[in-house]
């Protein structure tokens, strides 16, 4: 959503680096916003998303909520470049379990228990942790162009952030299983038609037709939105934060494995990976 008809609210004071705020009435978008990384997940990205969500779900003022990426992505996912700013666990390895529980688990169960409604804006590839991202909003729609894609284990690891929940929950076990082994695009229109996404819209009349579905959630019942939210969070999501502490435990040992450091090193030097199930 490049065109930006509404101002940035002074509501918001936080001076954000990698995350735009942007108000529209009585809705405030949510704009990832490293779009010459294509909206990777860094340390201060992370960190940032966490405030914005805790932000726009305190106040009372916004009765919706979108997000969105600046430039030609949603969100790539997590930053591989990024991994020499993580912490160590005592034995050494990358400690992503910290990361898992304290930023990023608690953004996506921020937006799912937020008692407004969220609308994900998929202006491009929704990637890992941004397929998460996405999957965890009430409703998605999508440019014709974008695509969802888990691509865990290209680098030996698994879903995070409820991927594999959220895209069962929507898609059934089938999908899910398909998108975390095989870590294949599922194109737009393919992803409506299982489920995964609400509305797929043309390029060109992405931003209008997002704008307007935004404009009509904001002038709707909040309530009775907040209330529908509880119900079907107690039904498909009961067991989501078990799911999430499970994901992280599963997490850090994929990140302490042989495969997961060929699947980064892979990435880097941009060749395929030996993978050799250790």
């Amino acid at each position: 959503m490049g065109d930006r008809p509404a101002v940035a609210s002074d509501s918001f004071p936080a001076v954000y680096e990698t995350i735009e705020l942007q108000q529209r009435g009585a809705a405030t978008v949510i704009r990832l916003n490293r779009p010459e990384a294509l909206n990777a997940w860094n340390a201060a990205l992370g960190g940032e998303l966490l405030d914005a969500v805790n932000r726009v779900a305190a106040d009372d003022a916004v009765r919706a909520v979108c997000v969105t990426g600046a430039g030609r992505a949603f969100s790539s996912g997590a930053d591989l470049r990024d991994l020499a700013s993580r912490g160590r666990t005592p034995e050494g390895h990358i400690d992503v379990h910290t990361t898992l529980t304290t930023v990023y688990n608690p953004i996506l169960t921020g937006l799912r228990t937020m008692p407004k409604p969220v609308l994900a804006a998929i202006n491009g590839p929704a990637v890992g942790i941004g397929c998460s991202l996405a999957l965890a909003c009430d409703l998605l729609v999508a440019a014709e162009s974008a695509y969802l894609l888990l691509a865990f284990a290209r680098i030996g690891l698994v879903p995070d952030g409820g991927a594999a929940a959220l895209v069962a929950a929507r898609a059934g076990g089938g999908r899910a299983t398909a998108m975390a082994m095989l870590g294949r695009r599922v194109p737009a229109p393919e992803a409506q038609r299982s489920g995964l996404i609400d509305e797929v819209l043309p390029d060109e009349k992405f931003e209008a037709g997002v704008w307007a579905i935004l404009d009509t959630i904001a002038a709707g019942p909040t309530r009775s939105y907040a209330g529908s939210k509880r119900q079907l969070n107690s039904w498909l999501y009961a067991g989501l934060q078990e799911q999430l502490e499970l994901e992280a435990r599963l997490q850090q040992e994929m990140a302490a494995s042989a495969d997961f450091a060929e699947g980064v090193a892979a990435f880097l030097a941009g060749r395929e990976p030996e993978f050799q199930g250790k």
